[in-house]
């Protein structure tokens, strides 16, 4: 790149990522959830940043919102980039983001120096991948590649009993003069992301070139017990869901760890009812996440672990609901798309490795559908979904860097998988 338009670039990218942080819902981080107030300022400010730079932009039912700069070889496949515009609770400034930002300023810079691609090329804002909100995740994505269904939205319902459809509504999105989201017009995807883990920091490298992403199951646990006066009912006679819960989750770690690297099994969220220090809960609800890079594997431990909960709950008398809201097989990558970005690190004097990725992405969505591909730089210390989430500048230019040229490969020159 030249100095000049390097220049530009960067600081186009580090502009919107500074500028998204102000969209949040207030407390540490970054909290930007699906259809919420801020989301929807969110993909406004993205919507009329794209459009200044002289994108075409249009959102589609779900609340993707696109960035397209037209082809000159009519009804060509497009070439896409970008990433997801949610967040975790009191989350990091860069997940999600970064990819959007740096999608944004590479189309930018393409065009700018350029001129209009052989194929479409286009960026674009996913509306949900976390599930931080509702209980599924890649809802923007897999409204893209055909997972998913608007007419779905009724039956998912948030913790505070909201339905999609009536927060897709109250966003402004859901409408029946709105775009369908499903499409079949993507050639090829590439997403640029932060690593969210230690490992190029601690390698000291430049650049992650994902080969795989780790396939997912999240549960939700709900016990059902007797809540009674916790200074009147005798040990032996509680019907406890919550004593319940600690056993399954100990004996969640238990497994974990005896089924070895690289399974990985949290559990993120608990609820209690009535959740008063003096009153035995009636009820608990709690969630699993397990995630593995064998399907196989995974599968067994899925199996194994609702074995050991009924079993639990049986023993204690408690009721049980199990439900499995997320079940993503493991994802491949494009091998010739990686080899090119491992190339095009090379060209540009960057240090890279080959990695698995144990966080999901919008890429595993997308790589159903078309060619994927996925650009990692380093995170401070490993963190993500913190507000300590951090990559440096030049971290985040380097990944920008090789983003641009292997656009350029994939849009200009045609050299498609």
């Amino acid at each position: 790149m030249t100095t000049m338009r390097a220049e530009r670039s960067a600081a186009l990218m580090h502009g919107i990522l500074e500028e998204l942080q102000r969209y949040s819902a207030g407390g540490p981080g970054v909290t930007r959830l699906l259809y919420a107030d801020e989301w929807a300022a969110a993909q406004q400010y993205l919507s009329e940043r794209m459009a200044a730079l002289g994108l075409a932009v249009r959102c589609d039912r779900v609340g993707n919102v696109y960035g397209r700069i037209e082809g000159t070889r009519e009804a060509a496949p497009a070439v896409l980039t970008g990433s997801h515009i949610d967040t975790v609770r009191s989350g990091g400034a860069y997940d999600g983001a970064y990819g959007i930002a740096a999608g944004v300023a590479a189309l930018d810079y393409l065009q700018r120096t350029y001129g209009p691609p052989v194929r479409p090329l286009e960026v674009v804002s996913f509306c949900e991948e976390e599930g931080s909100r509702f209980p599924l995740s890649y809802w923007g994505s897999g409204n893209v590649v055909g997972a998913y269904d608007v007419s779905e939205a009724p039956r998912h319902i948030d913790f505070a009993g909201v339905s999609m459809e009536d927060a897709m509504r109250r966003a402004g999105c859901g409408l029946d003069d709105q775009a369908p989201p499903a499409r079949g017009d993507i050639g090829v995807f590439v997403e640029a992301h932060i690593e969210q883990g230690v490992t190029l920091e601690r390698m000291n490298l430049d650049i992650g070139v994902v080969t795989a992403i780790v396939g997912q199951k999240r549960y939700i646990v709900k016990l059902i017990g007797e809540a009674n006066h916790a200074g009147t009912t005798p040990m032996g006679m509680r019907r406890d869901p919550c004593a319940g819960a600690a056993e399954m989750i100990a004996a969640l770690e238990r497994m974990a760890l005896e089924a070895g690297d690289p399974l990985v099994a949290t559990v993120g969220r608990m609820e209690l009812s009535p959740n008063t220090p003096n009153v035995i809960p009636g009820a608990v609800t709690f969630t699993i996440d397990v995630r593995h890079a064998d399907g196989e594997a995974l599968d067994r431990f899925g199996e194994a672990l609702a074995e050991t909960i009924h079993t639990i709950a049986e023993r204690r008398g408690l009721g049980v609901e199990l439900s499995l809201w997320v079940d993503t097989r493991p994802a491949p990558m494009h091998p010739k798309l990686y080899s090119a970005l491992e190339r095009i690190c090379s060209e540009q004097g960057l240090s890279s490795r080959l990695m698995v990725s144990g966080a999901g992405h919008d890429a595993q969505m997308l790589q159903q559908v078309c060619p994927s591909a996925m650009i990692f730089v380093p995170s401070r210390l490993g963190v993500s979904h913190s507000p300590d989430e951090y990559s440096t500048p030049e971290a985040l230019e380097n990944g920008l860097q090789v983003l641009i040229a292997i656009l350029y490969e994939l849009a200009y020159e045609e050299r498609l998988p």
